[in-house]
């Protein structure tokens, strides 16, 4: 009996898998997997429309936006990009003061001599990929060790990258796939001149803030413009004045038709980490230390940080972009828990594992092959007060306070003088540090960052077994009487590496005494070291850990013959495909798929820091400005839903219909799905979208930039928009 019940679920388990809106698929295996059924939903296209290296496809307008962290698409043929507002947050942040306030009150190039620079950022193109499973794992037998393994695939790799990267500018990587069980070559070209276009006011592109983050329903601008730039012969070029907006292969045409229930939806972008294929030990340790880690310590540092930028205009610009990057994984580790329990992860992956252990012990062969899977996980996972102590110390010192991280960038020029190296080195070393000096202590405030680092060492020694304390907590006991306040305010008090003026002082005139002394660079030395300490307790277990995994996926893969399976996100190209449509979160209540500039208004909370609502935009409402971006009923759509598989990395992602047309912008996940980068959920999973009549009309009608809308293809019922269409209301 309880093997037929194991059966049944391990079926409902395979059926669940099989829905077409789940799966990050590889463009390059498009043809081979998926086009037969996206067709049958509604797709026009062809396999060789989306992905093609001979000719332009859809691959060619989509691109990786700092090698993955954030996905943007083409939309013009001078290299005009759109991304989502919190994917150039960080820029839009950069470029503010508070004589030019670009997050308060949004920012528009009218001429492309006025867009903005943005040093280190980078736009990555796929030119190809290929599968070369064979070649990477030519030699490598089950008998080899992890490292005599690892030397081969490492080498093979390597040849590879280099014979992709000869005579010219590419960038190539050979990546792991299906937990070790396939290799893939991905070959890009990477530009580095990118420049601001345009950014609406937070107030429209962070609408909701923190409140409304992976919430349904929503009503949030989320997006900014940007524009490629190359050297004059096409080629990627660092910023020059000299240099021209790049001509891509291709860009999207930009639908006016608008989102119905059941249209057919393909996102295409760069996600960035899912582990589906975890085992339900992986997602008890996450549930049980990893989301309380970064809970317990962001919250803490959290409210630290908005207490400091709610003193002033002058802290809220410094200090924005780094809450938001620190809030958004607080709040989905809450929800991720949650997602994770409500849904029963755990027991649907144990049941699974009991499924494929069966499967296993019916074959003597199975069990050489496959029979320490399981056993190698599970005992990975055992000891864990290491593990804790080294999340705790990742979260509080490294990712935590700024002075450590910072201090540990001097490591360079401290080795230099001493071990007496040539004064090229050193002064090499010295340039790279005061590159980074305007620009760190821009958006840095020591009294801040102190107050940080004391709390959070506090968090780390409530919740970490004394035995793998750092070494410095002892002086702080023992000297400061466990007072971690005047600990660090000691350190702060002495150290060189929180004002500026001084580290400028220090770096005309380098010397090792001086480092040797700065109680900040120290207690950072001394961290690192045990962070390597501590790193070498847990690699002990990660070689059984990746080497269990990998039998984990190969067994899972011949138990499961008739699946199509889709290997987890790793910031390289995905396609995921479904349809519009809205979902029931619970019991009695039904969400609409799409919402509406009304839910803007009626939302507002004036002078709000998350619900404020522009004049600008409550003038253009009232008045019904919407123009040809109001849909057959006259309201102007703010954001829709579709079931397509998306995760973090996908943000900024172009939302594509069945014509190969834009119509929106992946931004978001809902809040009922967080377990989805684990976990699918067909019912429950959502792709929150801003759609884009709204980004239009926002360019347009709100800002006045005509010149971006003039750039753009509108194209309604298949056919191009003339441009008088698209009027601006100045």
């Amino acid at each position: 009996m309880k093997r037929l019940f194991l059966a049944a679920v391990a079926l409902v388990l395979l059926q669940v898998t099989a829905h077409a809106d789940e799966g990050m698929w590889l463009p390059a295996l498009v043809q081979k997997l998926n086009i037969v059924d996206m067709q049958k939903m509604g797709c026009e296209l062809s396999a060789d429309d989306i992905y093609n290296i001979n000719n332009s496809s859809l691959k060619d307008a989509v691109v990786a936006l700092d090698h993955g962290s954030c996905t943007a698409e083409l939309v013009s043929p001078k290299g005009l990009l759109l991304t989502n507002h919190h994917c150039g947050f960080g820029e839009i942040q950069a470029h503010s003061s508070v004589e030019h306030d670009y997050l308060k009150d949004g920012f528009w190039a009218k001429s492309m001599d006025q867009e903005l620079p943005n040093p280190g950022k980078t736009v990555s193109f796929l030119v190809r990929v290929e599968d070369v499973t064979q070649r990477v794992l030519d030699g490598v037998t089950a008998e080899m060790t992890t490292d005599e393994r690892n030397e081969i695939i490492q080498k093979a790799s390597f040849e590879i990258q280099k014979e992709a990267t000869a005579e010219n500018d590419y960038e190539a990587r050979v990546q792991s796939l299906l937990e070790g069980n396939q290799y893939f070559l991905f070959v890009y070209e990477t530009f580095r001149d990118v420049r601001l276009v345009g950014a609406p006011p937070a107030s429209i592109g962070k609408f909701g803030g923190d409140t409304d983050n992976w919430m349904w329903p929503r009503h949030t601008g989320d997006f900014s413009i940007f524009r490629v730039y190359c050297s004059p012969d096409g080629k990627p070029a660092d910023y020059s004045e000299d240099n021209v907006p790049y001509e891509p292969k291709h860009f999207l045409p930009v639908s006016l038709d608008g989102i119905s229930d059941g249209d057919f939806a393909m996102v295409m972008g760069y996600p960035g980490r899912t582990n589906r294929y975890k085992s339900s030990f992986g997602v008890e340790y996450t549930m049980n230390v990893t989301n309380p880690v970064r809970i317990n310590a962001r919250s803490v540092k959290l409210a630290i940080l908005k207490e400091y930028m709610s003193s002033s205009q002058k802290a809220n610009i410094q200090y924005a972009s780094k809450y938001a990057r620190s809030s958004n994984y607080y709040k989905y580790s809450i929800g991720q828990n949650k997602g994770l329990e409500a849904l029963h992860v755990v027991e649907k992956k144990k049941a699974l594992e009991a499924e494929l252990t069966n499967w296993i012990a019916e074959s003597d062969e199975r069990k050489e092959k496959y029979g320490e899977a399981l056993s190698l996980i599970e005992g990975a996972y055992k000891e864990q007060r290491d593990d804790i102590a080294s999340e705790y110390l990742m979260e509080t010192m490294f990712r935590g306070p700024e002075i450590f991280s910072f201090a540990m960038g001097m490591k360079g020029l401290y080795e230099a003088l001493k071990s007496g190296a040539s004064q090229d080195r050193i002064d090499a070393n010295v340039l790279r540090i005061q590159s980074r000096l305007d620009e760190y202590f821009k958006d840095y405030d020591a009294a801040t960052d102190e107050k940080v680092a004391a709390a959070l060492i506090d968090v780390f020694k409530a919740h970490v077994d004394p035995v793998f304390y750092p070494s410095f907590i002892a002086d702080l006991d023992k000297k400061y009487k466990g007072n971690a306040a005047d600990f660090m305010g000691d350190v702060f008090k002495r150290t060189i590496l929180a004002d500026k003026q001084k580290l400028e002082a220090f770096l005309e005139k380098p010397n090792l005494k001086t480092l040797d002394k700065d109680p900040a660079y120290q207690l950072a030395e001394g961290i690192f070291r045990h962070a390597t300490m501590l790193g070498e307790l847990v690699n002990k277990s990660s070689d059984d850990l990746h080497k269990g995994r990998r039998l984990f996926v190969a067994a899972l893969m011949e138990m499961q013959k008739d699946r199509k399976f889709y290997p987890d996100a790793n910031s390289t190209m995905r396609l995921t495909y479904g349809t519009v449509g809205d979902y029931v979160p619970r019991d009695g209540v039904r969400y609409d798929y799409y919402t509406t500039l009304k839910g803007y208004i009626e939302k507002e909370i004036p002078g709000d820091d998350e619900f404020d609502v522009p004049a600008r935009l409550k003038e253009l409402y009232y008045a019904n400005d919407f123009g040809d971006y109001a849909d057959e009923n006259g309201q102007l759509i703010t954001c829709f839903t579709t079931n397509n598989d998306i995760t973090g990395g996908n943000s900024g992602s172009p939302v594509i219909n069945g014509k190969g047309q834009l119509i929106g912008l992946a931004f978001d996940g809902n809040w009922e799905a967080m377990s989805g980068d684990l976990a699918f959920e067909p019912e429950l999973q959502k792709c929150i979208c801003v759609d884009i009549r709204f980004v239009l009309w926002t360019i347009d009608k709100f800002a006045g930039a005509q010149n971006l809308i003039d750039e753009m293809t509108l194209v309604k019922t298949g056919k191009k928009v003339e441009k008088e269409m698209a009027t601006s209301a100045n």
